[in-house]
This record gives C-alpha cells, structure tokens and sequence, in this order.
C-alpha cells in the first residue's frame, strides 16, 4: 500500500458496549485500523466497553463536575488526533446509551466548546478535526436513510460532531447485518480497510 504523502493522527472510537471482539463493529474497525497502519498513519484506539465511567445526571455536573479519571486520557486522544472513526450498531433507532454517555462526559464545556466573541458556544474546541461515522444496523441502509431519515445519525453529526467543530463529517452506513455472511463481512472489511489507508 503506498505511504500518504501526509499521515494523519486517526483515533478510533468503538461505540459496541458489548467487549466480544467477534461483534461486527469490533470487526471493521480492525479492518479500519490495518488499512490505516499500513499506509503509516498514528493511530489510537478507543473501546467504550472496557471503560468504567458515571453518567452525567445534571446540569451543573456536566458543567462544573469533574471529568472521570478513566476518561481523562480519551480527552487527550481527541485533541491530539486529526481524524475520527466512531463505530457503534443501531439499537432501538439510535447509538447506544454507553456511547451517548461517554460522548456527553468528554464533550464538556472548556474542553469541546466555550464562550467566544459573546456567544456563549462560539468556541469550537475541536475544529478543524475531521470525522467518519460507521453505523451497522440489521435494517437496510437505505430504510433507515430514507424512511427514519437516519435522524439518530443526524443528530450525532448536528448536535454534537459538528457543534463542537468536526468536518467534514463523513458517514459508512452497514445495513442488513445478520445476512452478510462471511463473503459479505470481508467485502466490508475491504471498504474499511481502503477508507483507513486513505485516512478517511
């Protein structure tokens, strides 16, 4: 695989809350990760799964309440890196509640946003870092982009990766889960494996 001219800093995010390395999210994101070692890009990794962490229960914690330890270093890992892959399966039409969880602990106020020029949210703490999101799900893609207007995803991308600078924000959409079969997993693996060498 030919080297990029520029390697990026790439941090994979695998939103499963399930640790079984054999689940399909864990699968692609492998897949993401070679393609990107490969062609030289730094790489960090991220397994919500194996985090142990509180959630947020108000509104003065998630302002003024401190970041937890365990989460402290996965702060340092989205400032330092360039790019962003989160993975996560569909569950009852949104990401799973570990993954929104985690995401509200380290997107806090100081860190993600802060005031600027009298807007209050005018800070955008991680712009300029750029971002892919990988939903597996056992519906069609399509269904789920054009029937449900993939509004989960959208909001994820509005609400939160874009509210605190990411983008572009790109998105891989793998429907129809439990009927791939193995041809239809290394197909997969192939897509991810080509988008990570090309630090996309």
């Amino acid at each position: 695989m030919t080297t990029p001219s520029t390697p990026r800093r790439i941090l994979l995010i695998e939103g499963h809350p399930d640790p079984d390395e054999h689940h399909l999210n864990h699968v692609l994101a492998d897949a993401y990760a070679e393609g990107a070692a490969a062609a030289g890009h730094e790489l960090r990794r991220i397994a919500i799964a194996t985090l142990d962490f509180p959630l947020l229960r108000s509104p003065q914690d998630w302002q003024h309440g401190p970041v937890p330890p365990t989460l402290q270093g996965a702060q340092d890992d989205l400032a330092w890196a360039q790019h962003v892959v989160i993975f996560f399966p569909l569950w009852l039409g949104d990401m799973p509640a570990m993954l929104k969880g985690f995401l509200e602990q380290v997107a806090r106020p100081g860190f993600a946003f802060g005031p600027e020029g009298g807007n209050p949210f005018g800070r955008k703490g991680l712009k300029g870092r750029s971002a892919r999101v990988v939903v597996t799900m056992g519906m069609p893609a399509l269904v789920y982009r054009w029937y449900f207007r993939a509004h989960s995803l959208k909001a994820l991308e509005r609400n939160i990766l874009g509210f605190v600078g990411f983008g572009p924000i790109h998105e891989t959409l793998v429907g129809m889960v439990d009927k791939l079969g193995d041809k239809g997993v290394a197909e997969w693996q192939a897509k991810l494996r080509k988008l990570g060498g090309a630090g996309k």
